[in-house]
């Protein structure tokens, strides 16, 4: 067995000993309540059928891009595809990358610069936090969703503001499930002239086209990022905006300029998605939301919301307390045939952690009532 560094070895120990060390695991044969599939577009045959059309009709069959976007890989769908979710989502713009990590590391490393200011809520997504660490912003975090803490932070050193303001937030959070006021947050950055940024990951899809363009606020927003891997059923992601940004990114986002660009059957996936949500989307958008209400509706007839974050989302969470405990609850109800995922501390401040629950669209109301009697039975 080869030698380990020690930092490596103790690492790996202290994980065990806090009940938090993680492995990968397969769900087979469990009813879904974990996966971010939140209109069932992952196991879609009609958007499978588009992304063979489009494949035939655009280009000869290749099974990788060749190269970086800068060099031979910006093959013919990447236009298109772009040309769609812009209009989609009420942009200027898009550009694609291959991951919402990619997407939000290249944004926050080359926009924000020296001078400038971050203000971003504390719960907000890894991939942002890593890439605000290779920005040369100053940056700060406020309290979750509280635009009033956001306000006197930033009046705090309004005599040290020599450069631009960027507030970051998400328009419905990954392991919360909740949102911010939007309007209120998108008012307070017009009107003193900030750039907001909006990670709109698990919005796309199950509310459309996001919360910000189905409120009317696109105007307001200087850039969102768009994911494909949870409604859409693909992969990759998009930051949309103004053309000036995505020229800008195009120069100098280094996870788009340094990487090998997406092969032909990906952005044919994710075009037959958005064809797809187009034509089939509102249906499915509106099934979601009824299993959304249902599954409230149960929750607060079997009396114990008490133990839920409040949540207007596919994403509910319920806090049980403790790695162990929570583990031992997600074990009881994966026995029962519920693929339902425990979230451990330090992805969760420790004491907040819980149970992940994902709706889709494609849940039955009678899963979600015996996920609902399983879930009293652990409580």
């Amino acid at each position: 067995m080869s030698k380990i560094p020690l930092k490596v070895e103790k690492s790996l120990e202290k994980r065990k000993s806090q009940g938090s060390f993680r492995a990968l695991k397969f769900s087979k044969d469990l009813i879904d309540f974990s996966s971010n599939d939140y209109l069932g577009f992952a196991r879609n045959p009609g958007i499978g059928s588009r992304a063979e059309k489009l494949i035939k009709d655009f280009s000869p069959l290749k099974n990788g891009s060749g190269g970086s976007r800068l060099l031979t890989g910006n093959h013919e769908l990447y236009a298109p595809a772009e040309e769609i979710m812009a209009r989609f989502h009420k942009a200027e713009a898009a550009l694609i990358f291959n991951s919402g990590y990619d997407a939000n590391l290249g944004f926050f490393s080359a926009v924000p610069g020296k001078g400038d200011l971050i203000f971003y809520d504390e719960l907000i997504h890894a991939s942002i936090r890593d890439g605000i660490q290779l920005s040369a912003a100053k940056a700060l975090k406020f309290s979750h969703n509280d635009l009033h803490d956001l306000k006197k932070k930033i009046n705090r050193l309004k005599n040290d503001i020599f450069g631009e303001v960027y507030l970051v937030t998400e328009s419905i959070f990954s392991m919360d499930g909740d949102s911010p006021d939007l309007h209120a947050f998108a008012n307070f950055a017009e009107e003193n002239g900030h750039f907001l940024v909006v990670d709109e990951a698990h919005a796309v899809g199950a509310k459309g086209a996001g919360l910000i363009a189905e409120g009317g606020l696109q105007d307001k927003v200087f850039a969102r990022l768009v994911t494909f891997g949870k409604a859409l059923g693909a992969h990759g992601a998009a930051i949309v905006g103004p053309t000036e940004l995505k020229d800008y990114l195009v120069n100098f986002a280094r996870s788009l300029i340094y990487t090998t660009a997406l092969p032909p059957h990906s952005l044919a996936t994710i075009i037959g998605a958005y064809l797809e949500l187009e034509a089939n989307g509102t249906a499915e958008v509106n099934k979601l939301q009824e299993n959304i209400d249902f599954f409230k509706a149960e929750v607060s007839k079997m009396g114990f919301q008490e133990h839920f974050l409040e949540s207007e989302s596919a994403v509910h969470c319920c806090v049980v307390p403790g790695n162990e405990q929570v583990r031992k609850a997600s074990e009881v109800i994966t026995k029962h045939g519920f693929d339902v995922r425990p979230i451990l501390s330090p992805t969760v401040p420790a004491g907040r952690e819980r149970l992940r629950i994902c709706l889709h669209s494609y849940n039955s109301k009678e899963e979600i009532t015996g996920l609902t009697e399983v879930l009293k039975m652990v409580l």
